[in-house]
């Protein structure tokens, strides 16, 4: 009877072995992983090596403890559905682009991976997530290397053909790009914080997808959205980003509404020494993307308010605010667009016209560009006779005989007033960085 007891006790001993581990050493901690262990929890120290989790398993790094790839592909590969990693510092993995080398590799098959508050500081990619579904992706700070080209760094957060995948709350600096989507639809893109990158976020080829409430500053473009349908991007901040503040190249049938752009400015040469002639810093580019809903968006103090072209017609754009941008509208196209909606227009911080029934509307339409504007664009030598009385008289001749007026944007109801949700025309505080940015491993 006591030797059957004893046989059950230590049956119970190894099994709460297998089900939860603290770890104190690189040897202990890859028996662990191929153990199948359910919750491994990792003691300070360095880890080095390159894991892999091949079971459904919790890991959790106390706070000190280190994953260090030692330079090689990636310092933690997952390939089991429902891990979680958390807490956990990863540093070192491999320097090639070609191999796809992460911090954290997570492969098709690894379905509903949670990845929360970890810290990962590498040259190459942080977060790639390759085909799975439904990954959770909250509160990780994730810092590429500054010291190689931008163009030589991986991805923040690299999501590849996924559906489902939920990213928030997440800090990215030094990278490439901060967030890459590419090929992936109905994923969520929320409440993250980029900056000093290529680009903020960067969409491909990816449909149904939600990017709400995110910040970029000092990126070279905020949000780049390109070759997609269907997005929903809304509650975005972009603050002193260079070039484009948002970018939409190819998009269709997709709505940006209450997003605030500000102080978008021409970037700088790679000497920075000046600016690039002839880029103006934009708020909202539109290229060659129609039948979307542009609207409640605050577009201000910015080189060029918004830019449209190559066939960029269709779109519904109204209730935004246009506000002390050095050029409001940018438009090259042969055909009138009219910009209002259910006789609500825009606000323009430059229409001189007036609102005698005090409706909150003006009497008179608002036209941001005239001919002379078009000479200016294709001859922009021609700015330096743009105060010459010979372009004044061509100004008042155009108004005169509205017969020779080309085509172009009009706003037959601006707005006395920027819409109620956008009223706060101040610049916002300066931006304030996180007590760690800046540290190295």
């Amino acid at each position: 009877m006591h030797r059957v007891a004893l046989a059950s006790l230590l049956l119970l001993l190894c099994s709460y072995a297998v089900q939860g581990k603290t770890v104190t050493d690189s040897a202990t901690l890859q028996r662990a992983l191929e153990q199948s262990t359910s919750h491994i929890e990792l003691s300070p120290g360095t880890y080095r090596g390159n894991f892999t989790i091949q079971s459904a398993t919790s890991l959790h790094c106390q706070s000190g403890a280190i994953l260090d790839g030692a330079g090689q592909a990636d310092t933690l590969r997952i390939k089991a559905e429902g891990v979680t990693v958390s807490g956990c510092r990863i540093v070192g993995w491999g320097d090639n682009l070609t191999a796809m080398n992460a911090g954290i590799f997570v492969e098709k098959q690894a379905h509903k991976v949670r990845l929360e508050h970890n810290q990962l500081e590498g040259d190459t990619f942080g977060i790639w997530v390759d085909g799975s579904r439904d990954a959770h992706i909250y509160h990780n700070r994730i810092q590429g290397n500054e010291r190689i080209r931008s163009q030589d760094r991986g991805n923040g957060i690299h999501l590849f053909s996924t559906t489902g995948a939920d990213v928030a709350h997440n800090e990215v600096w030094h990278t490439r790009d901060g967030i890459y989507i590419d090929t992936s639809n109905h994923n969520r893109l929320h409440n993250n914080y980029l900056h000093h990158l290529r680009y903020g976020i960067h969409y491909m080829y990816s449909y149904h997808n939600e990017v709400s409430n995110n910040r970029t500053h000092s990126t070279r473009t905020g949000y780049a959205l390109m070759q997609s349908k269907h997005l929903h991007v809304f509650g975005n901040r972009s603050e002193q980003d260079e070039n484009y503040g948002i970018l939409m190249n190819f998009i269709t049938d997709s709505n940006l509404h209450n997003n605030i752009i500000i102080n978008v400015q021409t970037g700088s040469n790679p000497t920075g020494s000046a600016h690039i002639q002839g880029a103006e810093g934009k708020a909202l580019f539109i290229y060659n993307s129609v039948f979307n809903t542009i609207a409640f968006n605050r577009l201000q103090g910015s080189d060029l308010g918004i830019h449209l072209t190559a066939g960029s017609e269709d779109n519904q754009i109204h209730n935004n605010a246009f506000i002390h941008n050095k050029q409001q509208v940018k438009y090259v196209s042969n055909r009138m667009q009219e910009w209002s909606y259910q006789e609500r227009g825009n606000y323009w911080s430059d229409y001189l016209g007036w609102d005698r029934n005090r409706d909150g509307v003006g009497d008179t339409h608002y036209e941001p560009n005239d001919a002379m504007d078009k000479v200016l664009w294709t001859y922009p030598t021609a700015r330096l006779l743009i105060n010459s009385p010979a372009v004044e008289t061509l100004r008042w001749i155009q108004k005169a005989f509205p017969v020779l007026k080309p085509a172009g944007v009009q706003d037959s109801y601006p707005l006395m007033q920027p819409p109620a949700d956008l009223q706060t025309i101040n610049a916002p505080p300066a931006v304030t960085l996180s007590p760690h940015y800046g540290d190295h491993p």
